[in-house]
């Protein structure tokens, strides 16, 4: 019988989401999955939650606090969400939702034990699983005491833990209600959970069966240890069996008490090994019809298992789609782009529209399939050499792949050399001449002012069918072979140096001091370019103090009416002019750059004002040259009192040139990338305008969430599924919240490799050196480079840092960062600075605190934390 305030869980699935909440549709789903057995029982539906607080209006107030509190106050979050805890604690069950819940008890039975259970809208959910924030009862007898516990589950919507979970997971109080699930009892032999997936290593074809005797709130709840089973493909490879002293058990008259396991069972399984076996078989059917990994409550009643619950694992990376059932390796874009962060539809979409090479989405982020290069002993050499020198944990989690047994590969293409991976074969190396790389300057400077050119006069369908022509013109751009000849001759040119150099003068990476200041590096340029900006800003104070208070991007239109401002205006917009089109996360078009949102500039300019004095861009580089000049003497030099050191230091001069000449030419295809990107993107906003205006959307930004083709279907039809752009939504927010791996397999393993090394003082973290010297200061662990504050002589230290990042890198003395490779953006411009940096250091961010002194070792690759 449906009711309005009650349903049987029989009449429910996930569409009744807003009526019974995510456990209540997940149960009545599972109910309808032969041979899965759920306890009986009802929903007492979101309607009754809402006529009930219908009658506490002393919530509203506490509510509209509590929305505007930081999450991270968590004095202020406890006291109003305690507020409003009491208020609808005492409103209790209104009469006619109390008249329909005991007539369901009544037919269930009466003065039965059950199970009342919080089930909210912002539950289970496939992108939020909000595990432990809601309360739940066990055992509770007759119609008063259900009665009672389910104005309990209605306030524990309110606990602070509740409330701080769906703050940082954008969710808004007011949009969520709560349902009660009100299920016989059972009183199991034992209890436990079911993770369809490896919930540690994310594979998806090992299971884990946690279990424990009596009711399965003692292991939840940290009373007692489990056994653990692990499963893959049908057979129990592992099991581990803890002893058994504890047990909860249901009392006769409601409530749960423990009590001591008799001697002779304390060494038993709670589950034979059929009884995992029939368990995993029945998770596997529930994990098919749910369609992803599901984590599973469930209790063994005699030999027979009831369900009591299932939601998504959330926490498990996703695994890229493919049209096969062969195994796959997956290296992450991200890893090499130093941009982690996930990716809205529209930017990944377009970044595989224009890339060289084929890649993946999952969980936000692109990943390129390396399978057949790996599969093929000839190409599989020459990638694992490529990938090891720029990042050898990524080397190591393929290695750890490759040495496994149970994870073969499908067999290589014909053509295993073939370029389909991230690591095509080097070219012949190309002699230092100026010439090659002003010619490559101005080819990419044409091809971006013909774009600017072409672009204008194309709208709707046209300029859609336009871009795809354009990026086509981007992959020509970006495959030239020149180019390519000439950033590997500096990178290769760097490699000879470092090797040769070590093993003839013992020298670690002496080519780090080698490229400091060389020439036409724009990425460097950029960072010297914002201290020029701070020298026309320093000598105006009102304009210093207006800065330092702006709080918008409109500062620009308000410097003029001040002494100076002028002056400061037009720098910044110079700036803006060169480098505009940059911002953090920039191979994502979907972030807003630097011209759009100026404003984010202003922490780097100010910490230029005060950390330096004026002239200091042309001091430093003039520095770094000098520094360069003078050890390339000094090498020379101890290399001709070698033997065979004239032909040693003949060499070694041509791969200096060679190495100054390229060594810049490294960050300009990228900044050609992002001129381009800003010219798509000023084209495609305007058209998402106009389909703003003819009301096909509600806000331009909302085609950041549909794809390329999705957008240009978008603006053929003048429809748009505004569902699509809702789901979307979710599903960025909740992939910000994983943490890519280097390295995924299509089996969903994440591997992230380790170092090998013994060199490594104890309590040190180990990372990649890629900037030589020893620096010891001032942690300051920044992970938005527009709240970074930071004073002479700090050590930046954060989770990865692309080219946005170089204005704050002339006034650091080191760099340590999470991720990263020896010919990363960080990487190069840490070297042109002459900053020692370690990246690749595994949890930085977490295992050093702000303002903790370190040092950094950029020539051995390792971080001292200091006491």
């Amino acid at each position: 019988m449906s009711t309005r305030y009650v349903r049987d869980l029989g009449e429910t699935d996930e569409t009744q989401l807003a009526v019974v909440g995510g456990k209540g549709a997940n149960l009545g789903a599972l109910s309808r999955i032969d041979g899965v057995r759920v306890p009986a029982g009802f929903c007492v539906t979101t309607d009754a939650f809402r006529r009930a607080v219908e009658g506490a209006p002393s919530i509203d107030g506490p509510l509209d606090r509590l929305s505007r509190t930081d999450p991270d106050d968590r004095e202020a979050t406890r006291t109003l969400a305690g507020e409003v805890r009491r208020a609808v604690e005492a409103v209790g069950v209104p009469d006619d939702v109390a008249e329909e819940i005991t007539g369901a008890l009544a037919r269930f039975g009466g003065h039965d034990a059950y199970a009342v259970r919080s089930s909210a809208t912002a539950e289970d959910l496939p992108t939020a699983s909000f595990a432990g924030q809601q309360d739940s009862y066990l055992n509770v007898v007759g119609p008063a005491e259900v009665l009672r516990h389910v104005g309990r589950c209605w306030a524990s919507l309110f606990t602070e833990r509740a409330v701080t979970y769906r703050r940082r997971n954008g969710i808004d109080h007011r949009t969520v209600r709560m349902a009660v699930v009100v299920q016989r009892m059972v009183v199991p032999d034992a209890a436990g959970v079911l993770f369809t997936a490896d919930p540690v290593t994310g594979d998806r074809r090992v299971a884990r069966v946690d279990a424990g005797l009596g009711l399965g709130e003692a292991l939840v709840s940290g009373l007692v240890n489990p056994d653990v089973f692990t499963v893959r493909d049908d057979e129990v490879v592992a099991g581990t069996i803890a002893a058994k002293h504890r047990v909860l058990r249901p009392l006769p008259g409601g409530g749960t008490r423990e009590v001591e396991v008799d001697a002779q069972r304390r060494e038993r399984p709670a589950l034979t090994r059929d009884q995992v076996l029939r368990l995993v078989r029945l998770g596997r059917r529930i994990e098919a019809r749910f369609g992803r990994p599901q984590d599973i409550e469930w209790c063994l009643v005699g030999d027979d298992f009831r369900i009591v619950q299932s939601r998504p694992i959330t926490t498990l990376f996703p695994v890229p789609e493919t049209d096969d059932r062969d195994n796959h390796v997956y290296v992450s874009v991200g890893h090499q782009q130093m941009m982690t962060d996930a990716m809205k539809a529209l930017g990944y979409s377009m970044w595989q529209l224009t890339a060289m090479v084929p890649m993946h989405e999952a969980g936000g982020r692109l990943f390129v399939d390396v399978t057949r290069r790996l599969a093929s002993p000839a190409s599989r050499a020459a990638l694992l050499d490529v990938i090891g020198k720029g990042d050898p944990l990524i080397r190591d989690a393929l290695e750890t792949v490759l040495d496994r047994d149970d994870f073969p590969l499908p067999p290589p293409d014909a053509d295993p050399a073939a370029p389909t991976g991230p690591a095509a074969p080097a070219p012949a190396p190309i002699e230092a001449d100026p010439a090659i790389v002003t010619a490559l300057v101005e080819r990419s400077q044409e091809s971006v002012a013909a774009l600017e050119r072409d672009i204008r006069t194309k709208t709707g369908p046209e300029l859609f069918d336009f871009l795809l022509e354009a990026f086509e013109e981007h992959k020509r751009v970006l495959s030239d072979p020149l180019s390519f000849r000439a950033l590997m001759a500096g990178m290769e040119a760097a490699w000879w140096l470092n090797d040769k150099l070590e093993e003839w003068l013992g020298e670690k990476n002496a080519a780090d001091a080698l490229t400091l200041s060389a020439p036409g590096n724009v990425t460097s340029e950029m960072g010297l370019a914002l201290l020029d900006v701070a020298d026309a800003i320093r000598p105006h104070p009102e304009v210093v103090v207006f800065l330092e208070r702006a709080g918008d991007d409109g500062f620009l239109d308000e410097l003029p009416k001040l002494p100076g401002g002028t002056g400061a205006r037009d720098a910044v917009e110079a700036y803006l002019d060169r480098y505009g089109m940059r911002c953090v996360g920039e191979i994502d078009i979907t972030r807003p750059r630097w011209r759009e949102r100026p404003a984010a500039l202003l922490p780097a300019i100010l910490d230029n004002v005060r950390n330096f004095g004026p002239g200091a861009a042309e001091r430093r580089f003039e520095q770094g040259r000098r520094t360069a000049l003078e050890k390339e003497r000094d090498v020379l030099n101890r290399l001709r009192a070698l033997p065979d050191g004239e032909r040693k230091a003949a060499g070694t001069k041509r791969m200096i040139d060679r190495v100054r000449t390229f060594a810049g030419y490294r960050e300009y295809p990228k900044y050609g990338i992002v001129s381009r990107y800003s010219v798509y993107k000023r084209a495609l906003l305007e058209e998402a305008g106009r389909l703003v205006r003819a009301g096909v959307l509600s806000s331009a930004e909302d085609v950041f969430h549909l794809t390329f083709q999705e957008f240009h279907e978008a603006v053929r039809t003048r429809r748009v599924d505004e569902g699509l752009v809702r789901r979307r939504e979710e599903e960025y927010r909740a992939h910000r919240a994983l943490t890519p791996p280097r390295v995924l397999t299509s089996d969903g393993e994440a591997l992230n490799g380790a170092y090998r090394r013994d060199d490594v003082p104890a309590g040190a973290l180990a990372g990649l050196p890629v900037s030589a010297g020893t620096v010891e200061g001032r942690a300051r662990v920044v992970l938005d480079m527009e709240e970074a504050d930071l004073e002479a002589g700090d050590i930046l230290v954060t989770a990865y840092t692309d080219p946005s990042w170089s204005p704050v890198f002339v006034g650091i003395t080191g760099l340590v960062t999470e991720v990263g490779g020896l010919m990363t953006h960080g990487a190069v411009i840490a070297r042109e600075y002459g900053l020692p940096a370690v990246v690749g250091v595994d949890g930085a961010t977490r295992l050093i605190r702000d303002g903790q002194r370190i040092r950094v070792h950029g020539t051995d690759g390792y971080v001292e934390i200091l006491s």
